[in-house]
Formats: C-alpha cells, sequence, structure tokens
C-alpha cells in the first residue's frame, strides 16, 4: 500500500471507530448497556487498528490489547505511546463477547448482566483510545 493508500485506509478506520462510539453513547442513553459497551470495544479496536493501517501495515484480531502487544514488535513509538492505555483496552477486551451471546454468561442475557456503569466505564476507554490514537495518526 502507498503512503496515500495507508493514510487514507487509516482515516476510514478511525472515522467508523468514532461512529462506533457515537452509537455506543446513543445505546448507553437509551439504556441498551450491553450493545453500548459492546461498541465501545468496536470503537477502541478500529482506532487502533487505523493506526497499524497508517503504518502500512495489516492488522488481524479482535483483541485491542493485544493489537497493542504486537504494534511494539512492529511500531516501538507507537506502542510506547499506548501502552499507557493497555489495561484500558484489557477492560475493553471483556465486553467483546459476553455483550452479543446469551451463551457469553451463565443463565443470563447480556441485557440482564451489563449496567450504566459498565456503558459509562467502556465509553470513557474507548474515548481515550481514540483521542490517544487520533494525536498519532498523519492523516
Amino acid at each position: 500500500m502507498s503512503n496515500e493508500k495507508s493514510k487514507k485506509e487509516a482515516a476510514r478506520w478511525i472515522t467508523t471507530a468514532e461512529d462506533d462510539l457515537d452509537s455506543a453513547r446513543v445505546l448507553q442513553k437509551n439504556r441498551k448497556f450491553a450493545h453500548a459497551c459492546f461498541h465501545a470495544q468496536q470503537a477502541g479496536e478500529k482506532a487502533v487498528k487505523a493506526l497499524w493501517y497508517s503504518k502500512d501495515m495489516d492488522p488481524w484480531g479482535h483483541s485491542i490489547a493485544k493489537l497493542i502487544e504486537e504494534l511494539a514488535t512492529a511500531y516501538s513509538e507507537g506502542h510506547s505511546r499506548l501502552k499507557p492505555l493497555y489495561r484500558k483496552a484489557l477492560v475493553l477486551d471483556r465486553f467483546y463477547i459476553p455483550t452479543r451471546y446469551p451463551n457469553g454468561l451463565p443463565d443470563i442475557t447480556p441485557d440482564m448482566a451489563f449496567t450504566d456503569e459498565d456503558a459509562v466505564l467502556c465509553i470513557r476507554n474507548a474515548e481515550e483510545i481514540i483521542e490517544r490514537v487520533r494525536a498519532q495518526l498523519e492523516i
């Protein structure tokens, strides 16, 4: 991918991350807490992937924490800037599966398991990840 193409792809991913974050806020406001948490996780994931694409690298997987770790191998400067967000990424990663599937939790459904506090935490973590990534993007 050319540098210009990499920048365009990164812009597409960060824009989508921000859209997912907006969706998370709407869902939280409408008391759809499990869905808000999931969309916040997606926002964080897509933001970190935007950074990968900006460096002409191809990310794989859904764990934000793992994407940050793997960035260390290929792009140490980017990792050092994201490292403070590693624990926030771990929190968001916990919301990837159980927020969506009734068999991800014992005997309850996602709408019963997640709270406004969960949604607020996830949204805040995603905001910080997006903010940090956006500051590193050269688009």
